[in-house]
């Protein structure tokens, strides 16, 4: 019988398996679709950074990175990020560089002149830049099919096309009903994304995770490979980064409205290329590869911080990480192991991160969102 039953087997619940397992807890992982990585793990552009705002989402992403950058299945290549900072966010951005740099993250802040010299833009309305050296891009596949492999040598069970039906709390255990069987075990952990919302309304819970959609438009290839870095524009959140020989294009939307709408929103290619084309000229008359474009989901959560800890007796949630799980999923699953086999995280200080933050008005603000 298994200890801890882990839902679901993206990035973010496959690296808390593998930790899990590590730690010599017998894991179940349940996963309702028929492999992993089908979620928003699997439709991430896959970036991985340490320019945010609040302390403990730089050190999530810093820890992770250094565990990705040492793992072969992660393809991770430092690219770097630039921010290009506009002149009404500047204190804001003055205030995260600061934080940055007293944990002591590689991040610079740049004269618009010398991230000239990295991407080609123009600088009206724009301050300065920062640009983060250890950031870049992994494999979100890769990953995922690394930490479920470990976890299952160290002796964890993963079964696939077992939705979350049901789950209730009876004499000390956590008995889940799926389309395929009927399970047990002391611990459960949710690690659902953008499902979160709506596993937790079947366990009679309100966790404010809810899905948004978000678009990543593709250029047809160059015919060379770029070697510009993960480039933002804060002004508008406009974002490309080279993928082999075709560009990555992507810009939220802010009236996307919640909930898990399929397909790519085509309408917004138009606003999302304004918004690029009026900060870097030089991607006009770049062709668009419809077929190599794609939609995914963004996890979000009121405050845009992850929930990560206890709900109730024996239940643990690891998710609303606002589009930023990938990055962030090896250090949680370090994490999340330490709270269930140890009974509290030793690493790194989750109290900002707790459920219970909602019920005691104790929001953060990360404003690092892309």
């Amino acid at each position: 019988m298994p200890e801890v039953m882990v839902v679901g087997a993206g990035i973010v619940g496959a690296a808390c398996a593998y930790r899990l397992a590590e730690a010599g807890l017998k894991v179940l992982v349940l996963e309702k679709e028929a492999t992993f990585a089908q979620g928003s793990t699997g439709r991430s552009a896959g970036g991985v950074r340490v320019q945010f705002s609040e302390p403990s989402n730089i050190l999530l992403s810093y820890h992770s990175i250094l565990e990705y950058r040492g793992m072969e299945e992660a393809r991770y290549r430092p690219i770097g990020y630039l921010f290009l900072v506009p002149e009404d966010l500047r204190e804001a951005q003055e205030e995260a560089l600061r934080t940055q740099e007293a944990l002591g993250v590689p991040v610079k802040r740049l004269s618009l002149e010398e991230a000239q010299a990295l991407v080609p833009f123009r600088e009206e309305g724009l301050a300065f830049a920062t640009h983060g050296p250890l950031d870049g891009v992994i494999d979100p596949h890769g990953v995922t099919g690394f930490y479920l492999r470990e976890a299952r040598r160290l002796g964890a069970e993963v079964r696939f096309g077992e939705a979350l039906l049901t789950a209730r709390r009876e004499g000390g255990m956590w008995r889940v009903e799926t389309p395929k069987g009927r399970y047990g075990a002391p611990y459960l952990l949710l690690c659902t994304g953008a499902w979160t919302g709506e596993v937790g309304r079947r366990l009679g819970l309100d966790l404010p995770v809810y899905p948004v959609r978000r678009m990543v438009y593709a250029t047809a290839p160059l015919g060379h490979a770029p070697t510009y870095p993960l480039t933002v524009d804060l002004a508008t959140g406009f974002y490309f980064r080279p993928e082999g020989e075709r560009l990555l294009l992507g810009r939220s939307n802010p009236a996307e409205p919640p909930g898990l709408r399929e397909g790519v929103d085509w309408a917004w290619l138009g606003p999302t290329l304004e918004a690029g084309l009026a900060r870097f000229p030089f991607l006009e008359g770049l062709a668009l590869d419809r077929r190599a474009s794609w939609f995914g989901y963004y996890e979000m959560i009121p405050d845009a911080n992850p929930l990560l800890g206890p709900v109730e007796e024996g239940l643990w949630v690891a998710a609303g990480f606002s589009g930023h799980g990938v990055q962030q999923a090896a250090m949680v699953g370090r994490l999340m192991a330490e709270e269930i086999a140890h009974g509290g995280a030793r690493t790194l200080d989750l109290s900002p991160f707790r459920p219970q933050r909602f019920r005691e008005g104790r929001l953060l603000r990360e404003r690092g969102i892309v």
